[in-house]
């Protein structure tokens, strides 16, 4: 049956092809896509074209963005909704807005005897609800890697958590997930987490401490731990891992894992060619 949609979808495409090699350099910049099957591959690039037609890149002073560069950002942007289908999760925002460094910030909050507190943050990243996404290029380019750390997926993790109002670690589960066993997991998670900070300040817990200042905070950076360092993550926290991979219908740490094997035997394959 004809649809508009997917015509449209299709005519995109065919105004705005990508040169393989400049895909295959993007590729190589970013680990974390390796395992990826080949229909996979052609899906996060289609996704990667849409998602530049539809979102306008703002590149301030210090940031120079080419093909490649835009690429590059989209292809972390579109990683999680990979296996989630046509759905406008990222609604909300029409612009991302990348900073030569860090920016500040001003901040308030108020706290629970009603005292607000106003202060300016140095902040390398924003998601503001039905506002845009803000980056600082340096942390788009160190994001990518196996290193559990991924700026644009830990903005965007909160543009999903926003679908259903303010951040509070809850985005719009499936059908065949239950609200009960994803607040069981994150809570139990998130209270050991600001337990072991609470008993050592300066803990060197397996996550990065970042993600015990809420909950909202708490599912970005568990987003990003499942992309980018799922290892991690399961070694941690395997039911958080559990829900995560129930919610973005992806295993990463299978990923990791062939990924791995693939270093190990080149490796290998070099120490015994020498």
């Amino acid at each position: 049956m004809w649809s508009f949609r997917e015509w449209r979808k299709q005519r995109t495409l065919a105004r705005h092809p990508v040169d393989p090699e400049v895909w295959q350099r993007v590729r190589e910049r970013l680990p974390m896509l390796d395992g990826l099957s080949a229909e996979e591959d052609r899906s996060l690039l289609d996704s990667c074209v849409l998602f530049l037609q539809a979102k306008h890149l703002t590149a301030l002073e210090g940031v120079e963005l080419d093909e490649e560069s835009r690429l590059f950002l989209a292809a972390q942007a579109q990683l999680p909704l990979l296996a989630l289908g046509d759905l406008n999760w990222y609604q909300g925002f029409h612009e991302i807005i990348l900073y030569g460094d860090d920016f500040i910030s001003p901040q308030r909050h108020r706290d629970a005897s009603g005292v607000e507190h106003e202060w300016d943050g140095e902040h390398s990243g924003e998601a503001w609800s039905q506002g845009p996404v803000i980056l600082a290029w340096p942390g788009v380019l160190a994001s990518g890697g196996w290193e559990a750390y991924n700026l644009v997926i830990h903005e965007l993790a909160h543009k999903l958590d926003m679908l259903n109002g303010e951040a509070n670690g809850l985005p719009p589960l499936h059908p065949d997930m239950r609200i009960s066993e994803w607040a069981s997991a994150m809570q139990s998670a998130y209270d050991d987490l600001n337990r072991q900070l609470d008993a050592n300040p300066d803990a060197e817990t397996v996550i990065d401490p970042y993600a015990a200042e809420n909950p909202a905070e708490f599912f970005a950076v568990m987003s990003e731990y499942f992309f980018s360092g799922p290892d991690l993550l399961v070694e941690a926290y395997p039911e958080v891992y559990r829900q995560l991979k129930a919610f973005y219908r992806q295993d990463p740490l299978a990923r990791l894992t062939a990924f791995q094997r693939g270093t190990l035997g080149r490796d290998a394959g070099l120490s015994g060619s020498t």
